[in-house]
């Protein structure tokens, strides 16, 4: 068995439960990072992980400086988002207008900690509030941080954009009213792309990979998908979170914005309809909500008819 084998086999057997606190060990390395006399004042988790156990931590050190950091633990392995991954994104965006956290010490092969980890500063502001009360300076906000992390600088050190879903099974969501829309989506994505130039992509944005304060952007978080791939992915990847929290204008406004900012783009409606087949569970026993199917089938629809 080669290394990387080994060490993803390694990385998959420690896999713990999402959301559970740091151990006693990686707390120890949390302050070994900070130096010696270090010590962790308060943890927290940080709820909206899907894959990842985020603890916001309180650590101050041995002079009394105090630092606000965040523990990124891999709980849930997946080889293909590896740690390294984020490192490298994060390494990138150092110097990026648009704050995004910065490194201070990672151990991504978990032998320090209870599972593969990175310890990041800690940006300030919150999620997204249900409805933002001015949506539209919103999501031009939105469409201009989106501009300038797509130029980043370095992007093709990053791993290439690949689909999340793969097609090895074909079939519409469970609750779906017009099971043929989907079959269609599905047909589609298997043709070749519309041509693009590559950037750098977050692979992930959305609303909740944002933070805010006084209805102003503070940053951008959850870079572990980072990838050198078409920007329109991240553009329809908004696209339909907005369909599913706000409807189909918010997502309209959003692209209208990005394309005012951005200039010289016209977003391509396949790219909608790529992210959308990615959201479909290729384990049949974990099927999409069915308000959420609603609105995204909705939403497919009128990118099918746009193609």
């Amino acid at each position: 068995m080669d290394p990387v084998t080994t060490d993803t086999a390694a990385r998959t057997a420690r896999a713990l439960p999402l959301g559970r606190p740091p151990s006693a060990a990686t707390l120890r390395w949390v302050c070994e990072c900070l130096g010696a006399g270090s010590t962790v004042r308060l943890q927290r988790p940080l709820t909206g992980g899907v894959s990842r156990t985020n603890h916001t931590l309180l650590v101050e050190t041995r002079s009394g400086s105090v630092h606000r950091l965040v523990l990124r633990r891999w709980t849930d392995w997946d080889p293909e988002y590896p740690p390294e991954r984020e490192i490298a994104a994060l390494l990138l965006l150092a110097g990026c207008e648009i704050p995004t956290p910065q490194l201070i010490a990672a151990d991504p092969s978990g032998g320090r900690c209870d599972a593969p980890a990175l310890l990041i500063t800690r940006l300030p502001g919150h999620p997204p509030r249900p409805l933002p009360e001015d949506l539209s300076e919103y999501l031009i906000q939105l469409a201009a941080a989106l501009v300038t992390l797509h130029d980043v600088k370095g992007a093709t050190t990053m791993p290439p954009y690949a689909p999340y879903n793969r097609l090895l099974t074909r079939q519409p969501p469970f609750h779906a009213r017009n099971p043929g829309v989907w079959d269609k989506a599905q047909e589609i994505v298997t043709e070749p792309p519309p041509d693009f130039v590559p950037h750098f992509i977050h692979r992930d944005y959305h609303p909740d990979n944002s933070l805010w304060a006084n209805g102003r952007l503070q940053g951008v978080v959850d870079w572990d998908k980072a990838s050198y791939g078409p920007i329109g992915v991240d553009v329809a990847h908004m696209r339909w979170n907005l369909v599913a929290r706000y409807g189909p204008d918010a997502a309209d406004a959003f692209s209208a914005a990005f394309e005012q900012v951005r200039g010289n783009y016209d977003h391509h409606p396949y790219w909608d309809v790529r992210c959308i087949v990615d959201l479909l569970p290729e384990d049949t026993a974990q099927p999409l909500p069915a308000p959420l199917v609603e609105r995204l089938e909705d939403h497919l629809e009128r990118c099918l008819s746009l193609l």
